[in-house]
């Protein structure tokens, strides 16, 4: 019997849907919405309302049964540090979600959104790896300031879809294998999988790795004391160096590594340096993970926007490619993500986790 699901990923002014059957898109829709429309609402789960209705609407609007649903599946949000895997909405995840119990964000509407869908037409709601997800070892959190552990935030729906992705059509189970997964956005994150867990990653937020395309990654930390005390900048516009304006934005004024590939081919030499500094980067994370896993590793997995970009890809498998094989999943399709840990768990193939 197939499954039809409905998938709910929330942004800060579009909310993104889906509807599955199996693994088959039936149809998908990103509803903008406005400034103004979004500035009625005094916090994010303020907008639920709101936001239903327009999924609603929508769905009527393409004449689909709601009541035809087996499942309705929603981006996971700021709740608080758990294992990766597929989430029930349980009460208590769904109090987490409406207080943001790290941090207010868009996300957390994906969860609440489907446990009220799906309650109201009898079916399940799940959220499924969540940025949030933590399981990192002990030894891991340590930074040299007590006071500043290192944290697990990066792109897990991404990270952990195509690592069970590649060890499925290895026919290889995710838990049995050693993985570098490369996800490279408008952040980036390196992660070592041991064993089904991501046991060390660099945060791709605030503080760690390489640059990316918005991001600064990790810069010298007595400079950036100095600059938070000179006088000139205030916390909001340091910053912003680091998480908006750092990176490729900072050095070449775009995020977008199209406009970067253009700029290279151009004959742009800061371009091309810019673009090499990235590579080392991300290839000296990739060697550390590769150390954290103590040389057996079995794949390296380039994922991500920027893995379609093939000049990046070629400098990343140069250097890197006698630790392990690459395989290259290019681009994010979160939506297809949310399905599958629906349907893992629907299917019998993982049990859902319990918050």
């Amino acid at each position: 019997m197939s499954v039809k699901s409905l998938i709910i990923n929330p942004g800060s002014t579009s909310t993104k849907i889906g509807v599955f059957e199996d693994e088959t898109l039936l149809f998908e829709e990103t509803l903008r919405h406005s400034t103004e429309e979004i500035a009625q609402y005094a916090s994010i789960v303020d907008q639920k309302d709101f936001r239903k209705d327009i999924i609603l609407s929508l769905l009527k609007e393409k004449d689909f049964d709601i009541k035809s649903l087996n499942v309705v599946v929603g981006r996971g949000g700021m709740l608080k540090p758990i294992p990766g895997g597929t989430y029930a909405v349980t009460d208590d995840l769904l109090e987490d979600l409406k207080i943001g119990k790290q941090g207010q964000h868009a996300s957390n509407l994906g969860g609440i959104l489907a446990r009220e869908i799906g309650d109201s037409i009898g079916v399940p709601s799940y959220i499924v790896d969540p940025v949030v997800v933590d399981e990192l070892e002990p030894i891991s959190r340590y930074s040299g300031v007590p006071e500043l552990p290192r944290t697990s935030v990066f792109h897990a729906l991404n990270q952990k879809a195509v690592a069970k992705r590649f060890a499925k059509e290895n026919g290889k189970a995710y838990d049995s294998l050693n993985l570098i997964v490369v996800h490279m956005g408008g952040g980036v994150s390196v992660g070592a999988h041991k064993c089904g867990r991501v046991i060390d990653i660099f945060n791709a937020l605030d503080g760690d790795g390489a640059f990316s395309p918005e991001r600064a990654g990790a810069v010298p930390s007595g400079a950036l004391v100095k600059m938070c005390f000179s006088g000139k900048y205030t916390e909001k516009e340091v910053y912003s160096k680091l998480v908006g304006k750092g990176g490729f934005n900072a050095y070449l004024g775009t995020n977008d590594m199209r406009d970067v590939e253009k700029m290279v081919d151009n004959g742009d030499a800061h371009a091309a340096e810019v673009r090499d500094a990235f590579t080392r980067q991300m290839v000296k994370n990739i060697g550390s993970m590769a150390c954290v896993l103590k040389g057996k590793v079995d794949q390296i997995i380039v994922t991500g926007g920027i893995a379609y970009d093939k000049a990046v890809v070629a400098a990343l498998k140069e250097s890197a490619e006698w630790i392990a094989p690459f395989t290259v999943y290019p681009g994010e399709d979160e939506l297809l993500a949310l399905t599958q840990g629906a349907l893992r768990v629907l299917n019998g193939e993982e049990k859902a986790m319990t918050y």
